[in-house]
Protein backbone atom coordinates (compact mmCIF):
# COMPACT_ATOMS: atom_id res chain seq x y z
CA UNK A 1 0.00 0.00 0.00
CA UNK A 2 1.31 3.53 -1.09
CA UNK A 3 2.25 6.15 1.94
CA UNK A 4 0.41 9.51 1.30
CA UNK A 5 1.53 12.58 1.61
CA UNK A 6 0.95 13.79 5.58
CA UNK A 7 0.59 17.97 6.74
CA UNK A 8 1.59 18.82 9.80
CA UNK A 9 2.72 21.82 11.37
CA UNK A 10 4.69 20.11 13.92
CA UNK A 11 8.07 20.24 12.03
CA UNK A 12 10.47 23.64 12.88
CA UNK A 13 11.57 25.78 10.00
CA UNK A 14 14.72 24.79 10.05
CA UNK A 15 14.71 21.57 9.54
CA UNK A 16 12.09 22.04 6.24
CA UNK A 17 14.41 24.21 4.92
CA UNK A 18 17.48 22.25 5.38
CA UNK A 19 14.75 19.28 4.13
CA UNK A 20 13.31 21.31 1.13
CA UNK A 21 16.69 22.37 -0.30
CA UNK A 22 18.05 19.14 -0.10
CA UNK A 23 14.56 17.73 -2.38
CA UNK A 24 15.39 20.32 -4.59
CA UNK A 25 18.63 19.84 -4.98
CA UNK A 26 17.95 16.37 -6.21
CA UNK A 27 15.77 17.07 -8.83
CA UNK A 28 18.24 20.18 -9.77
CA UNK A 29 21.10 17.27 -9.93
CA UNK A 30 18.47 15.19 -12.05
CA UNK A 31 18.26 18.29 -14.53
CA UNK A 32 22.19 18.48 -14.62
CA UNK A 33 22.70 14.85 -15.16
CA UNK A 34 20.41 15.26 -18.50
CA UNK A 35 21.88 18.40 -19.51
CA UNK A 36 25.00 17.09 -19.48
CA UNK A 37 24.79 13.87 -21.17
CA UNK A 38 22.10 14.26 -23.74
CA UNK A 39 22.36 14.12 -27.04
CA UNK A 40 20.06 16.43 -28.85
CA UNK A 41 20.81 20.45 -28.53
CA UNK A 42 17.48 21.27 -27.21
CA UNK A 43 18.14 19.19 -24.22
CA UNK A 44 21.97 19.85 -23.76
CA UNK A 45 22.00 23.40 -24.56
CA UNK A 46 18.38 24.84 -24.52
CA UNK A 47 17.44 22.93 -20.92
CA UNK A 48 14.07 21.79 -22.68
CA UNK A 49 13.77 18.97 -20.08
CA UNK A 50 12.43 19.20 -16.31
CA UNK A 51 12.64 16.50 -13.36
CA UNK A 52 10.74 16.49 -10.01
CA UNK A 53 9.01 14.10 -7.17
CA UNK A 54 5.03 13.27 -7.25
CA UNK A 55 2.86 12.16 -4.57
CA UNK A 56 2.21 8.16 -4.39
CA UNK A 57 -1.05 8.27 -4.41
CA UNK A 58 -2.33 11.04 -6.23
CA UNK A 59 0.87 11.57 -8.92
CA UNK A 60 0.83 15.47 -7.67
CA UNK A 61 4.40 17.90 -8.00
CA UNK A 62 6.00 17.50 -4.39
CA UNK A 63 9.26 19.02 -5.76
CA UNK A 64 10.67 20.64 -8.82
CA UNK A 65 14.58 21.74 -9.50
CA UNK A 66 15.53 25.40 -10.20
CA UNK A 67 16.11 24.72 -13.74
CA UNK A 68 13.89 22.45 -15.39
CA UNK A 69 11.05 23.97 -17.82
CA UNK A 70 7.97 25.04 -15.43
CA UNK A 71 5.46 24.36 -17.80
CA UNK A 72 6.18 20.61 -17.20
CA UNK A 73 5.29 20.78 -13.69
CA UNK A 74 1.68 21.18 -13.65
CA UNK A 75 1.89 18.69 -16.68
CA UNK A 76 3.90 16.00 -15.13
CA UNK A 77 1.50 15.64 -12.56
CA UNK A 78 -1.21 14.31 -15.25
CA UNK A 79 1.33 12.48 -16.65
CA UNK A 80 2.39 10.30 -13.40
CA UNK A 81 -1.35 10.13 -13.03
CA UNK A 82 -1.70 8.37 -16.82
CA UNK A 83 1.57 6.17 -15.85
CA UNK A 84 -0.67 5.17 -12.72
CA UNK A 85 -3.29 4.20 -14.67
CA UNK A 86 -1.62 2.14 -17.23
CA UNK A 87 0.21 -0.21 -14.99
CA UNK A 88 -3.13 -0.56 -13.00
CA UNK A 89 -5.03 -2.66 -15.60
CA UNK A 90 -0.95 -4.50 -16.40
CA UNK A 91 0.21 -5.75 -12.89
CA UNK A 92 0.46 -2.64 -10.75
CA UNK A 93 3.90 -0.58 -10.50
CA UNK A 94 6.62 -2.95 -9.67
CA UNK A 95 10.13 -1.85 -8.69
CA UNK A 96 12.66 -2.05 -10.95
CA UNK A 97 10.18 -0.59 -13.92
CA UNK A 98 9.98 2.73 -15.78
CA UNK A 99 7.54 3.86 -17.52
CA UNK A 100 7.73 6.20 -20.97
CA UNK A 101 5.17 7.02 -23.32
CA UNK A 102 4.84 10.75 -25.08
CA UNK A 103 1.09 11.08 -24.91
CA UNK A 104 -0.08 14.77 -25.05
CA UNK A 105 -3.66 14.69 -24.33
CA UNK A 106 -2.98 12.52 -21.01
CA UNK A 107 0.27 13.69 -19.98
CA UNK A 108 0.54 17.17 -21.97
CA UNK A 109 2.67 19.37 -24.24
CA UNK A 110 3.19 17.60 -27.04
CA UNK A 111 4.49 14.06 -28.85
CA UNK A 112 8.16 15.69 -28.64
CA UNK A 113 8.60 15.65 -25.22
CA UNK A 114 9.21 12.25 -23.63
CA UNK A 115 7.99 11.66 -20.28
CA UNK A 116 9.38 8.47 -18.05
CA UNK A 117 7.61 7.59 -14.78
CA UNK A 118 9.57 5.59 -12.15
CA UNK A 119 7.97 4.23 -8.91
CA UNK A 120 10.32 4.65 -6.15
CA UNK A 121 10.32 2.14 -3.22
CA UNK A 122 11.35 2.25 0.32
CA UNK A 123 11.68 -1.54 2.05
CA UNK A 124 9.21 -2.91 -0.56
CA UNK A 125 6.67 0.05 -0.21
CA UNK A 126 6.12 2.74 -3.05
CA UNK A 127 7.18 6.07 -1.61
CA UNK A 128 6.92 8.18 -4.30
CA UNK A 129 7.69 9.07 -8.18
CA UNK A 130 10.40 9.92 -9.98
CA UNK A 131 9.38 11.42 -13.23
CA UNK A 132 11.89 12.81 -16.27
CA UNK A 133 10.41 15.02 -19.35
CA UNK A 134 12.30 16.29 -22.31
CA UNK A 135 12.20 17.10 -25.34
CA UNK A 136 13.66 14.50 -28.34
CA UNK A 137 14.68 15.64 -31.49
CA UNK A 138 13.05 14.29 -33.82
CA UNK A 139 10.07 11.37 -33.25
CA UNK A 140 8.58 10.91 -36.60
CA UNK A 141 5.85 12.90 -38.56
CA UNK A 142 5.52 14.34 -41.91
CA UNK A 143 7.97 17.16 -40.78
CA UNK A 144 11.39 16.90 -39.44
CA UNK A 145 11.41 18.01 -35.55
CA UNK A 146 7.84 17.88 -35.62
CA UNK A 147 6.32 21.14 -35.47
CA UNK A 148 3.72 20.69 -38.96
CA UNK A 149 1.97 23.69 -39.53
CA UNK A 150 -0.20 21.81 -41.80
CA UNK A 151 -0.80 18.79 -39.28
CA UNK A 152 -4.77 18.24 -39.11
CA UNK A 153 -4.21 14.92 -37.22
CA UNK A 154 -1.83 13.97 -34.07
CA UNK A 155 0.08 11.02 -36.63
CA UNK A 156 0.75 13.54 -39.02
CA UNK A 157 2.63 15.09 -36.64
CA UNK A 158 5.01 12.21 -34.38
CA UNK A 159 5.01 8.68 -33.31
CA UNK A 160 2.37 8.39 -30.49
CA UNK A 161 3.46 6.33 -28.12
CA UNK A 162 1.17 4.86 -25.09
CA UNK A 163 2.49 4.49 -21.61
CA UNK A 164 4.78 1.13 -21.65
CA UNK A 165 7.62 -0.37 -19.44
CA UNK A 166 10.99 0.87 -21.12
CA UNK A 167 12.65 -0.79 -18.28
CA UNK A 168 11.18 -3.59 -16.20
CA UNK A 169 12.66 -5.40 -13.49
CA UNK A 170 15.66 -3.19 -13.86
CA UNK A 171 16.26 -4.51 -17.82
CA UNK A 172 15.77 -1.95 -20.65
CA UNK A 173 13.24 -3.49 -23.11
CA UNK A 174 14.86 -3.79 -26.18
CA UNK A 175 11.69 -4.39 -28.27
CA UNK A 176 10.53 -0.80 -27.16
CA UNK A 177 13.65 0.54 -28.12
CA UNK A 178 13.75 -0.97 -31.33
CA UNK A 179 10.28 0.58 -32.29
CA UNK A 180 11.20 3.84 -30.45
CA UNK A 181 14.26 3.59 -32.92
CA UNK A 182 12.53 2.95 -36.18
CA UNK A 183 10.06 6.13 -35.73
CA UNK A 184 13.19 8.61 -35.74
CA UNK A 185 15.05 10.64 -38.28
CA UNK A 186 18.07 10.50 -36.10
CA UNK A 187 18.18 7.19 -33.81
CA UNK A 188 21.52 8.00 -32.18
CA UNK A 189 20.02 11.41 -30.73
CA UNK A 190 16.95 9.25 -29.34
CA UNK A 191 19.13 6.77 -27.99
CA UNK A 192 21.40 9.51 -26.46
CA UNK A 193 18.68 11.54 -24.94
CA UNK A 194 16.58 8.01 -23.86
CA UNK A 195 19.96 7.09 -21.67
CA UNK A 196 20.60 10.87 -20.20
CA UNK A 197 16.88 10.44 -19.06
CA UNK A 198 17.34 6.89 -17.57
CA UNK A 199 20.70 7.78 -15.56
CA UNK A 200 18.93 11.37 -14.28
CA UNK A 201 16.54 8.91 -12.73
CA UNK A 202 19.11 6.58 -11.23
CA UNK A 203 20.69 9.62 -9.72
CA UNK A 204 18.28 11.01 -8.70
CA UNK A 205 17.13 7.16 -6.85
CA UNK A 206 20.14 6.98 -4.98
CA UNK A 207 20.13 10.49 -4.11
CA UNK A 208 16.78 10.10 -2.46
CA UNK A 209 18.22 6.85 -0.44
CA UNK A 210 20.96 8.57 1.06
CA UNK A 211 18.44 11.47 2.03
CA UNK A 212 15.61 9.06 3.65
CA UNK A 213 18.57 7.28 5.45
CA UNK A 214 19.79 10.32 7.35
CA UNK A 215 16.55 12.31 7.92
CA UNK A 216 13.89 8.99 7.97
CA UNK A 217 10.99 8.31 5.77
CA UNK A 218 8.30 10.30 7.79
CA UNK A 219 9.96 12.68 8.57
CA UNK A 220 10.82 13.56 4.67
CA UNK A 221 7.31 12.77 3.97
CA UNK A 222 6.03 14.77 6.32
CA UNK A 223 8.20 17.96 5.00
CA UNK A 224 6.77 17.61 1.56
CA UNK A 225 3.28 17.56 2.82
CA UNK A 226 4.28 20.87 4.64
CA UNK A 227 5.52 22.42 1.90
CA UNK A 228 2.41 22.04 -0.33
CA UNK A 229 0.68 23.19 2.89
CA UNK A 230 2.41 26.72 3.23
CA UNK A 231 2.38 26.61 -1.03
CA UNK A 232 -1.22 26.52 -0.61
CA UNK A 233 -1.35 29.08 2.35
CA UNK A 234 1.40 31.88 0.47
CA UNK A 235 -1.46 31.39 -2.89
CA UNK A 236 -4.36 32.51 -0.73
CA UNK A 237 -2.63 35.18 1.37
CA UNK A 238 -1.79 36.62 -2.25
CA UNK A 239 -5.30 35.94 -3.99
CA UNK A 240 -6.40 37.78 -0.88
CA UNK A 241 -4.61 41.11 -1.51
CA UNK A 242 -6.39 41.32 -5.08
CA UNK A 243 -8.96 43.76 -4.98
CA UNK A 244 -12.54 41.38 -5.71
CA UNK A 245 -13.95 41.36 -9.15
CA UNK A 246 -14.16 40.40 -12.50
CA UNK A 247 -11.40 40.95 -14.46
CA UNK A 248 -11.66 40.07 -18.40
CA UNK A 249 -9.00 39.89 -21.35
CA UNK A 250 -9.25 38.34 -24.22
CA UNK A 251 -6.32 38.12 -27.62
CA UNK A 252 -5.86 35.99 -30.43
CA UNK A 253 -3.50 33.43 -32.40
CA UNK A 254 -3.16 34.50 -35.74
CA UNK A 255 -3.97 31.14 -37.34
CA UNK A 256 -3.88 27.70 -36.56
CA UNK A 257 -1.65 26.93 -40.13
CA UNK A 258 -4.60 24.89 -41.83
CA UNK A 259 -7.27 27.83 -42.20
CA UNK A 260 -6.02 31.88 -42.26
CA UNK A 261 -8.84 32.95 -39.13
CA UNK A 262 -7.66 33.80 -35.77
CA UNK A 263 -8.44 32.32 -32.75
CA UNK A 264 -9.84 33.74 -29.59
CA UNK A 265 -7.81 32.83 -26.04
CA UNK A 266 -9.96 34.50 -23.67
CA UNK A 267 -10.25 35.00 -20.16
CA UNK A 268 -12.87 36.17 -17.39
CA UNK A 269 -10.74 36.26 -14.09
CA UNK A 270 -13.38 36.29 -10.70
CA UNK A 271 -11.45 37.22 -7.49
CA UNK A 272 -13.68 36.42 -4.13
CA UNK A 273 -11.76 36.68 -0.94
CA UNK A 274 -8.84 34.26 -1.29
CA UNK A 275 -10.40 32.73 -3.94
CA UNK A 276 -9.64 32.80 -7.37
CA UNK A 277 -11.82 31.82 -10.56
CA UNK A 278 -9.64 31.11 -13.95
CA UNK A 279 -12.71 30.85 -16.90
CA UNK A 280 -11.84 30.32 -20.47
CA UNK A 281 -15.19 29.26 -21.85
CA UNK A 282 -15.03 32.47 -24.27
CA UNK A 283 -12.25 30.57 -26.08
CA UNK A 284 -12.63 29.16 -29.30
CA UNK A 285 -13.38 25.31 -30.29
CA UNK A 286 -10.78 23.16 -31.37
CA UNK A 287 -9.47 23.85 -34.60
CA UNK A 288 -8.18 22.12 -37.57
CA UNK A 289 -4.37 22.37 -37.29
CA UNK A 290 -2.10 22.46 -34.40
CA UNK A 291 -2.55 24.96 -32.20
CA UNK A 292 -4.40 23.16 -29.88
CA UNK A 293 -3.90 22.24 -26.37
CA UNK A 294 -5.38 19.61 -23.86
CA UNK A 295 -6.85 20.70 -20.61
CA UNK A 296 -3.14 19.19 -18.79
CA UNK A 297 -1.02 21.44 -21.04
CA UNK A 298 -3.55 24.74 -20.44
CA UNK A 299 -3.50 23.95 -16.51
CA UNK A 300 -0.10 23.76 -16.76
CA UNK A 301 0.08 26.99 -18.39
CA UNK A 302 -1.81 28.43 -15.89
CA UNK A 303 0.65 26.96 -13.24
CA UNK A 304 3.24 29.19 -15.09
CA UNK A 305 1.43 32.10 -15.42
CA UNK A 306 0.80 32.02 -11.70
CA UNK A 307 4.08 31.24 -10.21
CA UNK A 308 5.13 34.55 -12.58
CA UNK A 309 2.86 36.40 -10.31
CA UNK A 310 3.56 35.02 -7.29
CA UNK A 311 6.93 33.87 -7.71
CA UNK A 312 7.77 33.16 -3.82
CA UNK A 313 5.10 30.20 -3.57
CA UNK A 314 6.96 26.70 -3.25
CA UNK A 315 6.75 25.11 -6.50
CA UNK A 316 4.56 22.63 -5.88
CA UNK A 317 1.23 21.16 -6.78
CA UNK A 318 -0.68 23.66 -3.62
CA UNK A 319 -0.03 26.65 -6.36
CA UNK A 320 -3.01 25.31 -8.24
CA UNK A 321 -5.25 23.91 -4.93
CA UNK A 322 -6.11 27.52 -4.27
CA UNK A 323 -7.27 28.00 -7.77
CA UNK A 324 -10.92 27.00 -9.82
CA UNK A 325 -10.26 26.54 -13.58
CA UNK A 326 -13.24 26.60 -16.06
CA UNK A 327 -12.37 24.51 -18.69
CA UNK A 328 -15.24 23.46 -20.99
CA UNK A 329 -14.35 20.04 -23.10
CA UNK A 330 -13.91 21.08 -26.97
CA UNK A 331 -11.96 24.35 -26.59
CA UNK A 332 -8.59 24.82 -28.43
CA UNK A 333 -7.15 25.10 -24.81
CA UNK A 334 -9.27 21.71 -23.74
CA UNK A 335 -8.84 19.33 -27.35
CA UNK A 336 -8.93 15.82 -27.50
CA UNK A 337 -7.30 12.92 -29.52
CA UNK A 338 -7.21 13.52 -32.54
CA UNK A 339 -6.72 16.92 -32.85
CA UNK A 340 -3.06 17.92 -33.37
CA UNK A 341 -1.32 19.59 -30.78
CA UNK A 342 2.15 20.20 -31.68
CA UNK A 343 1.97 24.07 -31.29
CA UNK A 344 1.45 24.13 -27.97
CA UNK A 345 3.91 26.70 -27.13
CA UNK A 346 2.45 29.13 -29.18
CA UNK A 347 -1.07 28.50 -27.27
CA UNK A 348 -0.01 28.18 -23.85
CA UNK A 349 2.12 31.60 -24.30
CA UNK A 350 -1.23 33.61 -25.65
CA UNK A 351 -3.14 31.97 -22.25
CA UNK A 352 -0.29 33.65 -20.32
CA UNK A 353 -0.59 36.57 -21.94
CA UNK A 354 -3.84 37.02 -21.00
CA UNK A 355 -3.83 35.82 -17.43
CA UNK A 356 -0.83 38.89 -17.33
CA UNK A 357 -3.02 41.24 -19.16
CA UNK A 358 -6.20 40.51 -17.12
CA UNK A 359 -4.25 40.87 -13.73
CA UNK A 360 -3.01 44.10 -14.44
CA UNK A 361 -6.78 45.23 -14.40
CA UNK A 362 -6.66 44.35 -11.11
CA UNK A 363 -3.33 45.33 -9.77
CA UNK A 364 -1.14 46.15 -12.29
CA UNK A 365 1.53 46.82 -9.79
CA UNK A 366 1.95 43.13 -9.44
CA UNK A 367 1.34 42.09 -13.47
CA UNK A 368 3.95 42.35 -16.23
CA UNK A 369 3.17 43.78 -19.95
CA UNK A 370 2.72 41.08 -22.50
CA UNK A 371 6.26 38.85 -23.82
CA UNK A 372 6.82 38.82 -27.29
CA UNK A 373 4.49 35.61 -27.64
CA UNK A 374 5.85 32.71 -29.80
CA UNK A 375 9.06 30.38 -29.95
CA UNK A 376 9.35 31.02 -33.51
CA UNK A 377 10.08 27.32 -34.37
CA UNK A 378 12.44 26.73 -37.07
CA UNK A 379 13.59 23.53 -38.92
CA UNK A 380 16.20 23.09 -41.41
CA UNK A 381 16.65 19.67 -42.71
CA UNK A 382 18.51 18.09 -45.43
CA UNK A 383 21.30 15.54 -46.73
CA UNK A 384 25.35 16.11 -46.24
CA UNK A 385 26.79 16.31 -49.66
CA UNK A 386 30.40 16.13 -48.75
CA UNK A 387 32.55 12.88 -49.47
CA UNK A 388 32.96 11.39 -45.36
CA UNK A 389 29.13 11.86 -44.74
CA UNK A 390 27.32 11.70 -48.30
CA UNK A 391 23.37 11.17 -47.89
CA UNK A 392 23.54 11.55 -44.02
CA UNK A 393 20.50 13.14 -42.89
CA UNK A 394 20.42 16.52 -41.01
CA UNK A 395 17.75 18.34 -38.44
CA UNK A 396 18.49 21.80 -37.25
CA UNK A 397 15.42 22.16 -34.95
CA UNK A 398 16.02 25.29 -32.90
CA UNK A 399 13.68 27.87 -30.98
CA UNK A 400 14.52 31.98 -31.14
CA UNK A 401 14.19 34.84 -28.22
CA UNK A 402 12.62 37.89 -28.16
CA UNK A 403 11.49 41.06 -25.69
CA UNK A 404 10.18 40.16 -22.62
CA UNK A 405 7.10 43.00 -20.83
CA UNK A 406 7.81 45.93 -18.77
CA UNK A 407 6.75 45.65 -15.19
CA UNK A 408 5.99 48.30 -12.28
CA UNK A 409 9.68 48.04 -11.40
CA UNK A 410 11.36 48.52 -15.27
CA UNK A 411 11.86 47.88 -18.63
CA UNK A 412 11.80 44.22 -19.81
CA UNK A 413 13.98 42.22 -20.73
CA UNK A 414 15.10 42.38 -24.44
CA UNK A 415 16.30 38.99 -26.34
CA UNK A 416 14.84 36.82 -23.53
CA UNK A 417 13.35 32.96 -23.87
CA UNK A 418 9.71 32.92 -23.91
CA UNK A 419 7.80 32.50 -19.83
CA UNK A 420 7.00 29.23 -20.40
CA UNK A 421 10.48 28.26 -19.75
CA UNK A 422 13.73 28.70 -17.65
CA UNK A 423 15.58 27.38 -21.13
CA UNK A 424 18.27 29.04 -22.94
CA UNK A 425 18.66 29.78 -26.62
CA UNK A 426 20.65 27.71 -28.39
CA UNK A 427 24.14 29.58 -28.94
CA UNK A 428 24.83 30.29 -32.65
CA UNK A 429 27.98 28.61 -32.16
CA UNK A 430 26.59 25.38 -30.85
CA UNK A 431 24.34 25.34 -34.51
CA UNK A 432 27.01 26.06 -36.66
CA UNK A 433 28.83 23.52 -35.55
CA UNK A 434 26.51 20.95 -35.48
CA UNK A 435 24.45 21.43 -38.96
CA UNK A 436 25.50 23.18 -42.00
CA UNK A 437 24.48 27.05 -41.70
CA UNK A 438 25.89 30.53 -40.97
CA UNK A 439 24.25 33.28 -38.82
CA UNK A 440 24.78 36.57 -40.88
CA UNK A 441 23.07 38.41 -38.13
CA UNK A 442 22.06 38.04 -34.98
CA UNK A 443 21.51 41.11 -33.23
CA UNK A 444 18.80 43.33 -31.25
CA UNK A 445 15.87 44.57 -33.39
CA UNK A 446 15.80 48.04 -32.41
CA UNK A 447 12.46 49.73 -32.06
CA UNK A 448 11.07 46.84 -30.96
CA UNK A 449 9.65 47.23 -26.93
CA UNK A 450 6.60 48.54 -26.57
CA UNK A 451 6.53 52.73 -25.44
CA UNK A 452 5.52 52.96 -21.93
CA UNK A 453 6.97 54.92 -18.89
CA UNK A 454 8.86 51.21 -18.84
CA UNK A 455 9.43 50.26 -21.99
CA UNK A 456 9.38 46.74 -23.46
CA UNK A 457 12.63 45.20 -23.61
CA UNK A 458 14.12 44.39 -27.79
CA UNK A 459 13.47 41.83 -29.91
CA UNK A 460 16.11 39.90 -32.27
CA UNK A 461 17.21 39.88 -35.74
CA UNK A 462 18.32 36.36 -36.29
CA UNK A 463 19.29 35.43 -40.56
CA UNK A 464 20.44 32.61 -41.24
CA UNK A 465 22.56 31.22 -44.57
CA UNK A 466 22.08 27.88 -46.04
CA UNK A 467 25.62 26.28 -46.93
CA UNK A 468 24.23 22.94 -47.89
CA UNK A 469 23.77 22.28 -51.46
CA UNK A 470 19.84 22.08 -50.87
CA UNK A 471 17.66 22.06 -47.64
CA UNK A 472 13.54 22.42 -46.83
CA UNK A 473 12.63 25.12 -44.07
CA UNK A 474 9.08 24.74 -41.76
CA UNK A 475 8.48 27.40 -39.44
CA UNK A 476 5.95 27.47 -36.82
CA UNK A 477 5.47 31.21 -35.22
CA UNK A 478 2.86 33.45 -34.05
CA UNK A 479 2.56 37.21 -33.28
CA UNK A 480 2.64 37.81 -37.29
CA UNK A 481 -0.97 39.65 -36.67
CA UNK A 482 -2.00 40.79 -33.22
CA UNK A 483 1.45 42.27 -31.42
CA UNK A 484 2.28 42.07 -27.78
CA UNK A 485 0.15 44.34 -25.57
CA UNK A 486 1.11 46.47 -22.70
CA UNK A 487 -0.12 47.11 -19.73
CA UNK A 488 -1.63 50.40 -17.73
CA UNK A 489 -1.42 52.59 -20.98
CA UNK A 490 2.09 51.26 -22.28
CA UNK A 491 2.57 50.35 -26.03
CA UNK A 492 2.29 47.28 -27.77
CA UNK A 493 5.65 45.34 -29.36
CA UNK A 494 6.15 45.06 -32.97
CA UNK A 495 4.92 42.37 -34.86
CA UNK A 496 6.84 39.23 -35.49
CA UNK A 497 7.90 38.71 -39.04
CA UNK A 498 9.29 36.29 -41.20
CA UNK A 499 11.02 35.82 -44.67
CA UNK A 500 13.14 33.55 -46.74
CA UNK A 501 15.01 34.33 -49.74
CA UNK A 502 14.43 32.37 -53.19
CA UNK A 503 15.70 32.85 -56.63
CA UNK A 504 17.13 35.63 -55.39
CA UNK A 505 13.86 37.61 -53.90
CA UNK A 506 12.87 38.32 -50.15
CA UNK A 507 9.27 36.45 -49.16
CA UNK A 508 6.69 36.13 -46.87
CA UNK A 509 4.28 32.97 -45.78
CA UNK A 510 0.82 33.68 -47.12
CA UNK A 511 -0.28 33.26 -42.95
CA UNK A 512 2.69 35.44 -42.03
CA UNK A 513 3.86 32.91 -38.79
CA UNK A 514 3.71 29.54 -40.53
CA UNK A 515 4.79 27.73 -43.57
CA UNK A 516 5.85 24.39 -44.54
CA UNK A 517 8.50 22.78 -47.49
CA UNK A 518 9.89 26.21 -47.99
CA UNK A 519 13.01 25.17 -50.55
CA UNK A 520 16.45 27.02 -50.05
CA UNK A 521 19.44 26.63 -52.47
CA UNK A 522 22.87 27.01 -51.09
CA UNK A 523 23.78 30.46 -50.08
CA UNK A 524 20.33 31.45 -49.57
CA UNK A 525 18.82 32.73 -46.04
CA UNK A 526 15.89 33.05 -43.71
CA UNK A 527 15.19 35.64 -41.37
CA UNK A 528 13.51 35.81 -38.23
CA UNK A 529 12.41 39.43 -36.75
CA UNK A 530 11.08 38.94 -33.53
CA UNK A 531 8.51 41.03 -31.36
CA UNK A 532 9.54 42.77 -28.66
CA UNK A 533 7.64 42.88 -25.17
CA UNK A 534 4.57 45.83 -24.66
CA UNK A 535 5.12 49.00 -22.52
CA UNK A 536 4.28 49.31 -18.78
CA UNK A 537 2.69 52.58 -18.06
CA UNK A 538 1.88 55.74 -19.87
CA UNK A 539 4.32 57.04 -22.03
CA UNK A 540 4.43 60.65 -21.56
CA UNK A 541 5.67 59.23 -17.77
CA UNK A 542 8.99 57.93 -19.19
CA UNK A 543 12.04 60.07 -18.09
CA UNK A 544 13.65 62.74 -20.38
CA UNK A 545 16.96 60.82 -19.32
CA UNK A 546 16.03 57.35 -19.80
CA UNK A 547 14.83 58.33 -23.42
CA UNK A 548 18.47 59.87 -24.18
CA UNK A 549 19.80 56.52 -23.12
CA UNK A 550 17.43 55.30 -25.44
CA UNK A 551 18.62 56.96 -28.25
CA UNK A 552 22.03 57.07 -27.59
CA UNK A 553 21.88 52.96 -27.23
CA UNK A 554 20.03 52.58 -30.93
CA UNK A 555 17.19 51.22 -28.51
CA UNK A 556 14.45 53.28 -30.49
CA UNK A 557 14.60 54.34 -34.16
CA UNK A 558 12.54 56.75 -36.05
CA UNK A 559 9.60 54.24 -38.61
CA UNK A 560 11.21 51.21 -37.05
CA UNK A 561 8.83 48.98 -38.99
CA UNK A 562 9.60 50.17 -42.06
CA UNK A 563 13.46 50.28 -41.09
CA UNK A 564 13.58 47.09 -40.46
CA UNK A 565 11.89 45.65 -43.49
CA UNK A 566 13.89 47.74 -46.00
CA UNK A 567 17.27 46.19 -44.01
CA UNK A 568 15.61 42.62 -44.95
CA UNK A 569 15.13 43.02 -48.48
CA UNK A 570 18.77 44.41 -48.84
CA UNK A 571 20.30 41.84 -47.14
Amino acid sequence: MAEQTTTSSSMDPVTLAVLRGRLEQIADEMDATLYRSAFNPIIAEAHDACHGLYDAVSGDTLVQGKSGLPVFVGAMAFAVRAAMQAASGRGGMAEGDTWLFNDPYEGGTHANDFKLVRPFFRNGRLYCFLASAAHWHDVGGAVPGNYNPAATECWQEAVQIPPVRIVRGGALDEDVLAILKANTRLPDSLWGDLNGQLSALDLGERRLHDLLDQYGDAVVLQSMGELRARAVKLMRSHIAALPDGRYSFSDMLDNDGVRDEALTIALDMTVQGDALTLDFSRSSPQCAGPVNISRATAIAACYVALKHLFPDVPANAGVLDAVDFVLPDGLVISAARPRPVGGYTETILRMIDVIFSATALAAPERAMAQAYGTINALSIAGHRTDAARKGQRWVMFSFFGGGHGGHSDGDGMSHGNAPISTATIPPLEILEAAYPVRFTQWALRPGSGGDGQHRGGLGAIYEIELLEQDAEVFIFGERGKAAPQGIAGGGAGALNVFRYQNAGEWKTPPMRSKMIGIKLQQGERVRLETPGGGGYGAPEARAVARRQIDAAMGYVVENSESATAVKGAAA
